[in-house]
C-alpha cells in the first residue's frame, strides 16, 4: 500500500497547513491574542489528537490481532489512519519551522522527526501498523494535553477547569502514554529477532526519546500544576511574542504531541 499510503500522508499535510492558515482567518480569544500562532497550532494538534488518539482506541478494540500480532495483523483502514498521522507531524514541523526559531523548536522536532521516521515504516512496508495503532493511544493523553494548554493561554488558571485538565493530563500520560511505551518497549524485546536489526535500532531510539520527554514533561506538570499551588504572577518587565515559549502566567508552555506522536 505503499503508493496510496503515501498520497493518503501527502493528503493529510495539505488538509492540516490548510487548517493552519484557516484558524488564520476565524478570531482568537482577547486573553491569547498575544500569541495567535500558538493558539492556531494547539488547535490543529488537538483535532489530530481528536481523530487519531480515539481512533487507534476503538481500531484495537474492534480489531485486537493488531496487538495480539503488532506486525502482520492489520486491516487496511488502520494503516490510512497511520498515514493521516505522519502528515500531520510534517505539517506541524512545517509549521514549526515557519512560526519558530530552530533553537525554540528543537525538542519538538525531535520528536516530530522520530515519529515520522517509525510510522513511516508502517506506510512503506505495510508491516507494523499494529505497532504503530498501539503507539497512536499516545494521542489520548495529547487530548488532555492540548486542552489544558488552550485554558493556560485563555487565562483560564487556576479554575476548576483547569484542575480537571491537569489531573486528566496526569492520569491518561500514565495510562495511555506510558503504558503502551512501555508495552511497545517490552514487546521490541521480546520479539527483537523477528524484526530487521535496523528497525530495532529505529524503534529503540524512538521509544526511549518519546519516553524521556514524556517523564520530563509529566514531572513539569506535576511541579507546576500540583506542587506549586500558588498562582504564578507575571515577570517583571516580560513582554511576549509570537515566538515566545512561555504562557500569560508565567509557566512555559509544554509542547506534545504527541505526537508526540510515537508523538507526541
Amino acid at each position: 500500500m505503499a503508493p496510496s499510503g503515501l498520497l493518503v500522508t501527502g493528503a493529510s499535510f495539505a488538509a492540516f497547513r490548510g487548517m493552519h492558515w484557516g484558524l488564520q482567518l476565524l478570531p482568537t480569544p482577547r486573553s491569547a491574542a498575544q500569541d495567535r500562532w500558538k493558539w492556531r497550532n494547539i488547535c490543529v494538534s488537538l483535532v489530530h489528537s481528536l481523530l487519531t488518539g480515539p481512533g487507534a482506541l476503538l481500531g484495537l478494540l474492534l480489531y485486537p490481532q493488531m496487538a495480539a500480532d503488532p506486525i502482520h495483523g492489520h486491516p487496511p483502514w488502520a494503516l490510512v489512519l497511520v498515514a493521516i498521522s505522519v502528515g500531520y507531524f510534517l505539517a506541524d514541523g512545517a509549521d514549526m519551522l515557519w512560526n519558530q526559531s530552530l533553537g525554540q523548536a528543537w525538542e519538538v522536532l525531535c520528536h516530530h522527526l522520530m515519529v515520522v521516521s517509525c510510522l513511516s515504516t508502517a506506510i512503506l512496508s505495510s508491516h507494523y501498523v499494529g505497532f504503530s495503532m498501539v503507539s497512536l493511544l499516545l494521542e489520548l493523553n495529547s487530548v488532555c494535553l492540548n486542552l489544558r494548554k488552550l485554558l493556560l493561554l485563555s487565562r483560564q488558571a487556576p479554575s476548576l477547569a483547569f484542575s480537571v485538565a491537569s489531573w486528566s493530563t496526569l492520569a491518561t500520560l500514565a495510562l495511555f502514554r506510558l503504558v503502551p511505551l512501555g508495552w511497545l518497549s517490552l514487546w521490541l524485546i521480546r520479539q527483537h529477532h523477528q524484526v530487521p536489526p535496523a528497525l530495532v535500532v529505529l524503534g529503540g531510539t524512538g521509544l526511549v526519546t518519546v519516553g524521556t520527554l514524556s517523564v520530563i514533561q509529566g514531572v513539569r506538570i506535576l511541579v507546576s500544576d500540583v506542587l506549586r499551588s500558588q498562582p504564578h504572577s507575571p515577570i517583571p518587565g516580560h513582554k511576549e511574542t509570537r515566538n515566545t515559549r512561555t504562557c500569560c502566567d508565567g509557566e512555559p508552555v509544554l509542547r506534545d504531541d504527541p505526537t508526540l506522536s510515537l508523538k507526541d
